[in-house]
């Protein structure tokens, strides 16, 4: 019997289909369904042969491309968009079921989760997920022309009505926001349904449909799981009222890009490992400024991890709350790393750390960002003094004499860094996944830049 609150049984006679869910390299959540007879759970222990690993980019060659999904039935939930039908989250395994795959995400947060408890702590790691609500999002690319245009009621340039003015949508009121009860049904399914608990969800800076939903914390593999829910709820909770939920960084120039705002803590027991009472600064102990040294240390490779897109570059630039210094502050949105201040609980101490978005793959970006961590705790890798200032006002020569570094870019420039420092990744991952997410990012960054924009016709075409 699986138990939560939604509780149902792996044999229930109900069920006639069930959704074989995993995670590719670059985040994309894939499905195959298979029947479901009274047989299933057994089916389950040698896995499905379902995967063909060379449609997969980064995963197999063809000469080598049998994979197995085995369900993880801990996390086998009725689908609440599918009459008679189940979903699962799966492991991926090679050819004969018994060996784990090597590039399989998922697997890089068990091996995450693992090697923090070699070391005596346990992780818990919460999520702002930052989203955009549009009505329609039109795209068209081929060979004589391009562009896209964003429909959406809520922005006060869209439609000749009251609407938000961009960048003026933070906790809009009632009367303009449109995205209140699409906000609520995702909240709704995702506890009744799959025993995600959604702490608070409001609107978001952006004028556009700009949301964020707020996931209690939990350990990385299960955090990784629900913003993988998160985003097949709010998708289709969505399409089925005719809207369309974009995690796409930065779809609208002017305006806020979305962020994956990671809160990250370590434990031992009951404690809380980064309170300190007796620090004047923020209540933070001596081991949480080493987790903070390794993030700094390694913020720029992470980059290609947490901000793996093109598009992640166009919303990591200053005056759009997007951080692009590796510093770290009390109560800091310039920074990198702020620790909330909300409260002075020591049961709420905690590191935020703001470069991620929502194009990236969770299992891989919450994994890098514990090993980091975990590296400047090992190293004993002090984060330099803390700056409680607007990093966006400082000059050039300012940022040098405190030598502040920044984070890269572009994604060309991220992949080198993490081509260049990954060793501290390879507790949890392989270095075969790293190759291979190395290439097809490389690969993705060479197609779209080959791409001609519209911008760059308007800007150029009268020289």
């Amino acid at each position: 019997m699986i138990c939560g609150f939604n509780c149902m049984e792996v044999n229930d006679k109900t069920i006639k289909w069930v959704n074989l869910l995993y995670t590719t390299l670059i985040g994309e959540l894939k499905q195959v369904t298979v029947s479901h007879d009274d047989k299933f759970e057994e089916k389950s222990k040698t896995g499905f042969g379902k995967l063909d690993g060379s449609s997969i980019p980064g995963f197999k060659d063809i000469y080598e491309s049998d994979l197995v999904l085995k369900p993880d039935l801990a996390t086998m939930r009725m689908d609440p968009f599918q009459k008679e039908t189940a979903l699962v989250i799966s492991d991926i395994y090679e050819a004969g079921g018994k060996q784990k795959f090597v590039k399989d995400p998922r697997w890089v947060a068990i091996r995450t989760e693992s090697y923090a408890e070699e070391l005596g702590f346990k992780a818990l790691v919460a999520a702002e997920a930052e989203f955009y609500i549009f009505d329609d999002l039109l795209v068209w690319v081929d060979s004589l022309s391009s562009g896209y245009k964003i429909k959406s009621r809520e922005a006060s340039a869209s439609y000749k009505r009251k609407g938000l003015v961009f960048k003026n949508g933070y906790h809009a009121p009632l009367d303009l926001d449109y995205t209140y009860e699409i906000r609520n049904e995702i909240s709704r399914i995702l506890g009744n349904y799959f025993d995600i608990q959604v702490e608070s969800h409001h609107h978001e800076v952006g004028a556009a449909g700009q949301v964020e939903i707020n996931i209690k914390a939990s350990n990385p593999l299960s955090m990784s799981d629900s913003i993988q829910l998160l985003k097949y709820v709010a998708k289709l909770v969505c399409y089925n009222k005719g809207k369309l939920a974009s995690f796409l960084p930065k779809p609208i120039p002017t305006d806020n890009g979305s962020g994956l705002h990671m809160h990250v803590s370590l434990w031992r027991g009951d404690t809380n490992l980064f309170y300190d009472e007796n620090d004047d600064y923020a209540q933070l102990s001596q081991l949480a400024r080493y987790f903070i040294g390794g993030l700094i240390e390694h913020g720029k490779a992470l980059s290609a991890i947490v901000s793996p897109t093109v598009n992640s570059y166009k919303r990591l630039v200053p005056h759009y709350e997007a951080p692009i210094y590796l510093v770290w502050g009390k109560s800091n949105r310039s920074a990198a790393i702020r620790i909330p201040s909300y409260n002075g609980s020591p049961q709420s101490k905690r590191i935020e750390y703001r470069p991620p978005d929502p194009s990236a793959n969770p299992y891989l970006a919450i994994s890098a960002v514990i090993l980091a961590g975990l590296d400047g705790i090992k190293k004993k890798i002090e984060p330099g003094d803390p700056l409680d200032l607007n990093i966006y006002k400082l000059s050039e020569n300012e940022r040098k004499r405190l030598g502040i570094k920044s984070l890269p870019g572009d994604l060309r420039e991220a992949l080198d860094e993490l081509e260049n420092d990954h060793e501290f990744l390879l507790p949890g991952f392989t270095r075969e996944l790293i190759s291979s997410y190395l290439e097809v990012k490389r690969r993705e960054w060479e197609i779209i830049n080959r791409h001609v924009t519209p911008a760059e016709i308007y800007y150029y075409s009268y020289l």
